[in-house]
């Protein structure tokens, strides 16, 4: 009588939301992509991915992101699998299924933590030190936010994604308001017009301050540059801007990535948790998150 080999079990992984603090954007290069330089931090809010291991590959889509993505020929979590199984033999696959939280084309990299997070799940299910180049790769080649992603640490990242300064940050109550308007990313550089081989400066040195005070301080010196753009084609993000900026204790109200999300930042959880309340009542129709940022 043959005996059946337990059931491997699931392997679950969160995807947290990547916050652009900063985004410089230094120049375009003759290949196309545009050198960046940005601060980035990961927020406690994000999507959940889990992974039932086996031969076959495919992707299950729950939680109230899903209808957004329904539509998608070819996720980026599959895309990550499939250019991590190209570099390693015999990669053992399966079944994810992907509980989408964070809003779709919302500047929060929530596509790029989802294939991290898938990344992350196949480095455990075959027994890859996070640390093999081979996901670096992989991560690369799914997406410019990926290798940030697949670390989840506050950091700076050059390049276009490629070039990754871990840094410690302070802790921040933050809350994330997204209009609901999704803006792509292909059409905030579009509308930015730079051409290849074009440089628009230099990176500023990494901030040394440790306070909060001292951050926010460094922080308005370094804008993100991608809002300016962003702004023409989603008018809203005044209105965000506003509503946030008129909260108790906002040290800093900015854009995330290539938008429509802004972010602000609190001393603590508590003062995020409040001004939350009151933009998510005065506005029902917006998508607002408090979390913690750092």
């Amino acid at each position: 009588m043959s005996v059946r080999p337990p059931p491997l079990p699931v392997l679950r992984e969160r995807a947290p939301a990547k916050v652009n603090l900063t985004l410089r954007v230094l120049g375009r290069r003759a290949d196309g992509y545009h050198d960046l330089s940005s601060l980035l931090a990961f927020a406690g809010a994000g999507d959940r991915l889990a992974l039932l291991p086996g031969a076959e590959l495919a992707l299950a889509l729950e939680g109230p992101g899903a209808p957004a993505l329904a539509g998608e020929g070819d996720n980026l979590v599959l895309r990550a699998a499939r250019a991590l199984a190209a570099r390693v033999p015999g990669l053992v696959l399966g079944r994810f299924t992907l509980a989408k939280r964070l809003p779709v084309a919302a500047g929060l990299g929530g596509g790029s933590a989802d294939a991290a997070a898938a990344l992350r799940l196949l480095a455990r299910a075959n027994a890859l030190a996070l640390d093999d180049n081979r996901l670096f790769e992989a991560a690369l080649e799914t997406g410019s936010d990926v290798p940030a992603c697949l670390q989840s640490r506050s950091c700076l990242m050059g390049g276009r994604g490629e070039a990754l300064t871990p840094l410690a940050l302070p802790r921040f109550g933050a809350v994330l308001v997204n209009p609901r308007v999704a803006v792509a990313t292909a059409d905030v550089f579009r509308a930015l017009a730079l051409v290849p081989g074009t440089c628009c400066g230099e990176a500023a040195p990494a901030p040394e301050a440790a306070s909060r005070s001292g951050l926010v301080a460094w922080l308005r010196t370094e804008p993100n540059d991608l809002e300016p753009p962003a702004r023409a084609l989603a008018p809203v993000l005044g209105a965000v801007e506003a509503a946030l900026q008129a909260t108790a204790g906002a040290r800093l109200v900015r854009m995330s990535g290539s938008g429509a999300t802004m972010f602000a930042l609190y001393d603590d959880c508590r003062a995020a948790a409040a001004a939350a309340r009151i933009v998510a009542a005065a506005h029902p129709e917006w998508w607002v998150k408090s979390t913690v940022l750092g």
